[in-house]
């Protein structure tokens, strides 16, 4: 939980979009400190030019954050310019999709190694800072938001690599949050599960690295990025949204932080299955049409 914000210090990774840009926005009116990353060099330009017009201190770095040794660097060079962080947003991600058997050894590294392994090296190296500020300092808060998805909650066909990452994402953010009600009450941790919000997710192969150039795409990763599309880009909750649910949950110590909490009947009905041992529910429930549209372009293709 973090009651008084200005003055304090914010990484986020992705901060060059969506939600990560968004919530930079909420920071910088709020007088923190901005630690923004992203891979993206001429949107990370461009955050870090808005956020300091607002007459905040910024820090931009473009790093990779599947990459262990780039984090770490991060690390220190936030540590150097601020100190410990107060509120730590692990938000950079991919999105990917296709019939499981049909992704390639490249297109799990990349996804796994941004949506699991940044997060990943996110915890391993802001925890143990963030504890040590606390011990030093009584009145020491600390927050951690790990960006997973309603696909770490639910299993829906022909995206099975983007459900794998944010499945793990959601594991690791609950256990962290267990841990470390272990052993401090000045640091705590929530996870993002948003559902289809337009942040510029769908199109995010723009970043993949050329050492993991993608196989030519099949038929069912086209019909994946075209459903991904239409469903992101027709969302009517705004990426600002979101981050204002983000900002509302540190200050309320809220774990859970749902941009569409309608959709919680689908892992409910999911739960039950698994509790009663049922097999998988259809995810289409409340959509047959849009399953079945599903069903007949694969068959088709």
């Amino acid at each position: 939980m973090i009651e008084n914000f200005k003055g304090k210090t914010a990484v986020l990774t992705g901060g060059g979009s969506g939600f990560g840009l968004e919530c930079a926005r909420i920071g910088a009116k709020l007088g923190m400190n901005l630690v923004l990353v992203d891979v993206q060099q001429d949107a990370l330009d461009k955050a870090a030019a808005e956020m300091t017009a607002q007459g905040v201190q910024v820090l931009a770095r473009k790093v990779d954050v599947s990459n262990a040794q780039a984090m770490e660097q991060l690390a220190a060079d936030v540590k150097a310019r601020f100190g410990a962080p107060h509120f730590v947003f692990n938000n950079a991600g991919v999105g990917a999709g296709g019939l499981v058997w049909e992704n390639s050894v490249a297109d799990w590294e990349w996804v796994l190694g941004v949506n699991l392994w940044g997060v990943v090296h996110g915890v391993r190296l802001f925890t143990p800072m963030m504890l040590e500020a606390a011990k030093a300092d009584p009145s020491y808060q600390g927050h951690i938001v790990n960006t997973a998805s309603m696909a770490g909650l639910l299993t829906p066909p022909n995206m099975g690599i983007y459900n794998v990452s944010k499945h793990a994402v959601v594991s690791l953010t609950e256990t962290l949050y267990q841990d470390l009600h272990l052993v401090s009450d000045q640091v705590s941790a929530s996870v993002l599960c948003p559902y289809f919000v337009p942040t510029g997710i769908s199109q995010s192969h723009r970043n993949r690295p050329a050492d993991l150039a993608a196989d030519k795409p099949t038929a069912s990763q086209l019909i994946g990025q075209a459903q991904s599309d239409k469903a992101v880009g027709s969302g009517k909750v705004s990426a600002a949204d979101v981050a204002q649910k983000v900002f509302d949950a540190l200050a309320s110590d809220q774990f859970y932080i749902y941009s569409h909490p309608q959709a919680l009947g689908n892992v409910q009905s999911r739960m039950e299955a698994i509790v009663q041992g049922n097999n998988p529910p259809d995810p289409f429930q409340a959509r047959p049409e849009v399953g079945e549209g599903l069903r007949r372009a694969l068959r088709e293709s």
